[in-house]
């Protein structure tokens, strides 16, 4: 049994081929469009599909899966393994359900922190007894690096990089470290304040720079980029029996 996930978000649109449970495959798609997922579907002929979209795409792309697949899109009214006791669960962003599926399927028993790191950083806190209670939302790092540029006069626009100096010797230097090394520092931080209040604590940082951070954190944290697939996954299993 082929199960296809989809995942559109801000910035980049996903996809991910599982086949009995395991993970056959993944790739960035070119863009949202109704033949691009019209195209996966005659290569991969998945049986069930579900979806995961924080932007507005074509209602034609649920007509398509649901044609040709158990299609499953994600939602607040979605069957979930976690409860949402606090706020309004119709307002979280369909990627931050995915991960919260996720631990609580993976690291059953445990008070879990999920960092997202995307457009923005997402923080999500899941408690032992499988509870979302929220979490925070900071800018992600290609935010930051734009927000220098686009808000200053003379700051230029610079891309990552990995290698970097503490003390800036140049402009360049000055941003990377500013914005690669204070992100790290303040998913320390936030960490560090969540370890301070729960017992039983386990950090999972996802997200395509995901591993690279965890290299940088002084913390024990896990680092798994295909998360959310496997949020996604083990919802599609729920709601598409």
């Amino acid at each position: 049994m082929r199960t296809l996930c989809l995942d559109f978000g801000n910035t980049r649109m996903k996809a991910a081929l599982f086949e009995q449970g395991q993970l056959l495959s993944d790739h960035i798609l070119e863009n949202d469009g109704v033949e691009t997922v019209e195209a996966l579907l005659k290569e991969y002929q998945p049986e069930k599909s579900i979806l995961s979209s924080v932007i507005n795409h074509a209602p034609a792309i649920n007509q398509l899966l649901e044609e040709k697949t158990q299609f499953h899109l994600l939602n607040h009214l979605s069957r979930l393994n976690f409860t949402v006791p606090v706020g309004k669960p119709e307002t979280m962003g369909a990627d931050r359900l995915a991960l919260a599926a996720a631990v609580v399927h993976f690291f059953p028993g445990k008070n879990n922190l999920v960092v997202g790191l995307g457009t923005c950083v997402t923080y999500n806190f899941i408690n032992k007894y499988n509870q979302f209670l929220g979490g925070s939302i900071s800018p992600g790092m290609g935010i930051r690096f734009n927000a220098l540029h686009d808000y200053t006069a003379v700051l230029p626009l610079v891309e990552k990089e990995w290698n970097f100096p503490l003390v800036g010797y140049d402009t360049k230097a000055n941003i990377l470290s500013g914005v690669i090394l204070g992100l790290t520092k303040e998913i320390e931080g936030i960490v560090r304040e969540f370890e301070e209040k729960y017992s039983n604590f386990n950090v999972v940082l996802t997200g395509g720079d995901c591993t690279y951070f965890a290299q940088l954190l002084k913390n024990k944290i896990f680092a798994d980029p295909d998360l959310l697939y496997k949020g996604l996954y083990a919802i599609s299993e729920t709601n598409n029996k």
